[in-house]
């Protein structure tokens, strides 16, 4: 689970890096666009922490491959869901809007999986 952390952490960094970028250099570009990047930023942000969050319960209440699927529908959702607007708002892409929705089911079956691998009996601390 060292490795979900360590790319929650990167995540995390291009989220903020993304979230510079969009203030500071594209708002001026591309106008009322930077509404959906900005939520996508958002989601990006929550969803890395989800990552880190899902390695740290692993460690806590040992190891779930519920836990280590939650992360990885996290950083899913995040290519789709956040790429899909920063697309958007960058090029004007229509064609990715029925891609956004795909990034929003990933991030709710993570959370679900994340819910049931912290549930788990069988992973209670010691």
């Amino acid at each position: 689970m060292r490795r979900i952390a360590g790319a929650g952490a990167i995540v995390m960094l291009l989220a903020v890096v993304l979230g510079a970028f969009g203030a500071h250099v594209l708002e001026p570009i591309i106008g009322d666009a930077i509404d959906a990047y900005k939520t996508g930023v958002q989601y990006h942000m929550i969803h890395g922490a989800g990552m880190i969050l899902a390695a740290l319960a692993a460690g806590t209440w040992g190891d779930s491959r519920k836990l280590q699927w939650s992360a990885g529908l996290f950083l899913l959702g995040i290519i789709l869901f956040s790429g899909s607007l920063y697309l958007l708002a960058v090029t004007g892409w229509r064609w990715l809007g029925p891609v956004t929705p795909l990034g929003g089911v990933s991030f709710i079956a993570g959370w679900l999986l994340f819910a049931a691998g912290t549930w788990n009996k069988n992973n209670r601390s010691k």
